[in-house]
């Protein structure tokens, strides 16, 4: 088991301490978790799909997901805020860019061979359900839900109220959308096209309309939306408080004090509120 490492802070950002190749809880067999996803990976290319139980097959982009990020990327990294959490961070080209710019951020995937391909990058990541306790609740300054993980879950809403708990109020949701007017909950496994297939797991597609209906339903203020390179993106602002069942601790918090943060961590400890 490896040791905690803090996050990076830069002036004005809040200290969030991660860890690293923590072991996930207990749980049954995870999507994105066993071949052909992780095959994939290794290799850095497909095919690779989401097939719905009719047969029909989404293309994943896999050798976009393990190359640096590109023009489009960039774009949503010029837009983040303070500390940044990455949500289905994948093979962690994101969280590598941000850290290479001396940005706090951390990564949360539920795969195992992301999460190790991230920290390959030098990125820091944790392997962990957005849905399952995240380090640093209630006070990310951003977090990205790119590469499609405004499915996660199958259920919109519920993900969007996750987030506002995750989120510090006032603060960034960075979403990328489906180029297509598109709403729909589905049931996937991850595969390869010739055979090999994952296990099942609730997913949803959204276009920006969608996203939008379901953010102004959860609470969320637009504030931009643009497209790049044929992908679409948006932003929210978080207006979750205490009245909207938001239990994270404010910003400045004493929740998280300075005799915690200097302190060694346990690989069992992170930070105060989980």
């Amino acid at each position: 088991m490896s040791a905690a490492r803090p996050v990076p802070t830069g002036e004005g950002t809040r200290p969030v301490t991660a860890l690293i190749d923590c072991p996930p809880s207990d749980s049954p067999a995870r999507p994105w978790s066993a071949d052909p996803y992780t095959d994939a990976l290794r290799t850095g290319r497909g095919p690779l799909f989401l097939r719905r139980t009719d047969g029909w097959l989404l293309p994943l982009e896999v050798e976009r997901w393990c190359a640096a990020a590109d023009a489009a990327d960039r774009e949503v990294l010029r837009r983040c805020e303070g500390a940044v959490l990455d949500v289905g961070c994948g093979p962690g080209r994101l969280v590598a860019a941000l850290a290479a710019q001396g940005r706090p951020v951390l990564g949360i995937d539920v795969s195992e061979a992301a999460v190790a391909h991230t920290v390959r990058l030098g990125g820091q990541a944790l392997r962990r359900s957005v849905f399952e306790a995240v380090p640093g609740e209630g006070r990310w300054d951003t977090a990205l839900l790119i590469d499609g993980n405004v499915g996660i879950g199958g259920d919109p809403h519920a993900l969007l109220r996750r987030l506002s708990q995750l989120i510090a109020p006032g603060g960034l949701l960075v979403a990328e959308t489906a180029p297509v007017d598109v709403d729909e909950r589905v049931r996937v496994r991850v595969a390869d096209g010739r055979g090999a297939s994952g296990t099942s797991f609730p997913w949803a597609r959204l276009g920006t309309p969608a996203l939008l209906r379901h953010a102004g339903w959860a609470g969320w203020r637009t504030e931009g939306q643009w497209t790049a390179d044929g992908r679409s993106f948006l932003t929210l602002r978080n207006r979750s408080d205490r009245r909207t069942g938001n239990t994270a601790e404010p910003p400045n918090s004493a929740a998280v004090t300075s005799s915690q943060r200097d302190r060694n961590p346990s690989p069992e400890s992170v930070v105060a509120d989980l």
